[in-house]
């Protein structure tokens, strides 16, 4: 648990609070940055920016409200990753000008959970990887629904869409992950 004295110091710009506090939290946020990023580039960019977005909004944390100040620094870093890459708008674009192609593919149902992939048997290296490999929406809603554990609801909520948006968005980024996967565990 942070101190409380601390939480104060950096809230009040002391460069030795704020020092601890980013060596005390930066390898958690950036193996979250990571899974949110397309990339290693982009990940440190995040982590960097997001430290600073934690920074300028530590004082709205109340330490008597249940939730500790790990959870709070999680849960803010979070909204800020989804952010972060909502802002990337070159992505976005990207990602909708992708075209479908006549190559064959093995055929898998959309519609149905894979029992194909056990997530948390995949190498960390390997699942980092074929993540950064997904559009951003998808990659989005994977991470917020199945590696973090928020509902739907909570996640349409965070990425301000339809909770049917974020359920079609997460269906199609269990089927690419999958597909992803396939390819990259048979190379």
């Amino acid at each position: 648990m942070l101190d409380t004295e601390l939480i104060s110091a950096c809230i009040k710009n002391d460069k030795v609070a704020k020092k601890q506090f980013y060596e005390a939290f930066y390898t958690q946020l950036a193996v979250i940055a990571l899974r949110y990023s397309k990339s290693k580039e982009q990940s440190t960019e995040m982590v960097q920016n997001g430290f600073a977005f934690l920074f300028n909004n530590l004082h709205k944390y109340k330490p008597n409200s249940g939730v500790s100040i790990e959870q709070w620094l999680k849960d803010e870093f979070i909204v800020f990753c989804v952010e972060f890459i909502r802002n990337i708008r070159s992505e976005y674009y990207v990602a909708s000008t992708v075209r479908v192609t006549d190559t064959p593919v093995k055929t898998y149902d959309l519609f149905v959970d894979s029992t194909l992939t056990d997530f948390k048997n995949v190498e960390f290296d390997v699942l980092i990887k074929s993540l950064q490999q997904l559009v951003p929406s998808q990659r989005l809603i994977f991470n917020l629904n199945v590696v973090e554990g928020y509902d739907l609801s909570k996640a349409a909520e965070i990425l301000e869409a339809s909770e049917q948006t974020v359920k079609s968005n997460l269906e199609k980024a269990r089927f690419n992950l999958q597909k992803i996967l396939i390819k990259t565990i048979n190379c």
